[in-house]
């Protein structure tokens, strides 16, 4: 239908955001295209919404489905809820039903387009654990993947690794690009913040996946060495607890402090105050808190991981990345880059100025997203 009449005259393109409306990730994804007047944006949460999306969207075009997925997963409740999200999504009518996180939000999205013949596509946005660990759990989860995955005009991700791996499931294209920063933050300097050379941040979830116990560990290494060394581990989990004990049993209470979940200020003074981050999850793609950690001059201390090895460059030119097995020699590799730890500060701002911010790569994507509806 000549891409349904040129999109009836040029309307804006009715868009569904699908995920969890208590992310700051869903969020970002609001803020970058509810002002845009060449979208209508709706949004459906596996959860509730965070007082933000009032400024943002409509209740009017919202739909909570109120369930409360675990972290680890196994949430069938989220799936119980496919027929009253189904049904308001028939009434919607959109034209792009945006799904994040696709075992989860992406199966919704291509059940409810299945089963309610929906005339919207698909895009889905893979975060990371999605594609890179869920599909290795079973037979089934892959089958999954490969269905979601299949039914997707778009996918998008944030890794060269994890973009060949959304490949090999099924997917026919796939956009690459980090899920970057807002802005570039203010400079330490000019915000007259000194950096502290032996001062550590971590911030990931204290969760398995995470591996916070190697973040303590791999810092009490240092500390052994380094009187002056300390760590501030940000963030909550099922593993905080456990944190807590290991800190205390390797006598580094009064070194680590564990300062739970931050709002954004409060962890910008963190990030610019620290010298090193550490990150050593046991999968990732390109986390979105290692790019803000380096657009605050922190230079990253992370696992060996495809990502990784992207993010610093080949060799690695903005950070380290740590091998369990030469921890021991940690303390005097970092020593050896104290020297140019101002200099290292400034070539990543640059690079995360350069290669890091969300806007130019969202533009990018919506143009080729009304290529693709065009041609409807």
């Amino acid at each position: 239908m000549k891409a349904q009449a040129k999109h009836e005259m040029n309307k804006p393109l009715r868009w569904v955001l699908i995920g969890d409306g208590e992310s700051p990730h869903l969020l970002k994804w609001a803020r970058a295209l509810a002002q845009r007047p060449d979208i209508e944006l709706w949004a459906a949460s596996s959860r509730g919404f965070m007082p933000e999306f009032d400024w943002l969207i409509p209740v009017g075009r919202r739909y909570a489905m109120n369930t409360r997925p675990e972290h680890a997963g196994g949430n069938l409740g989220v799936f119980k809820q496919l027929p009253g999200l189904g049904a308001w999504l028939a009434e919607v009518d959109a034209d792009w039903l945006h799904a994040h996180y696709l075992t989860s939000h992406g199966t919704l999205a291509w059940a409810a387009r299945r089963g309610w013949r929906l005339r919207g596509r698909i895009i889905g946005s893979a975060w990371g654990s999605d594609i890179l660990v869920t599909p290795q759990q079973g037979w089934a989860y892959r089958w999954l993947t490969r269905k979601v995955l299949q039914a997707c005009a778009l996918s998008t991700s944030d890794s060269q690794h994890m973009s060949g791996v959304m490949k090999s499931l099924g997917a026919a294209e796939v956009m690459t690009f980090p899920f970057g920063l807002e802005a570039m933050p203010k400079n330490h300097k000019a915000a007259r913040v000194a950096k502290q050379p032996w001062l550590f941040f971590a911030n990931r979830g204290l969760e398995p996946i995470y591996r916070p116990d190697r973040v303590i560990s791999t810092f009490a290494a240092v500390a052994a060495h380094v009187p002056e060394a300390r760590l501030v581990v940000a963030n909550e989990g099922s593993l905080r607890e456990a944190v807590q004990q290991q800190v205390r049993e390797l006598g580094l209470a009064e070194r680590v402090q564990l300062v739970g979940r931050l709002d954004a200020n409060t962890q910008a003074g963190h990030y610019a105050q620290a010298s090193w981050y550490i990150s050593l999850p046991q999968s990732d793609s390109v986390a979105v808190s290692v790019l803000e950690a380096m657009a605050h001059g922190c230079v990253p201390l992370l696992s060996d991981l495809p990502a990784n090895h992207e993010l610093l460059g080949q060799p690695a030119q903005r950070g380290m990345i740590v091998d369990e097995a030469a921890v021991p020699s940690l303390p005097a590799q970092l020593q050896a880059l104290c020297e140019r730890l101002p200099a290292m500060a400034a070539a990543n701002r640059a690079w995360v100025a350069e290669h890091g911010l969300f806007a130019p790569a969202v533009e990018a994507f919506l143009k080729r997203v009304k290529e693709l509806d065009s041609t409807t």
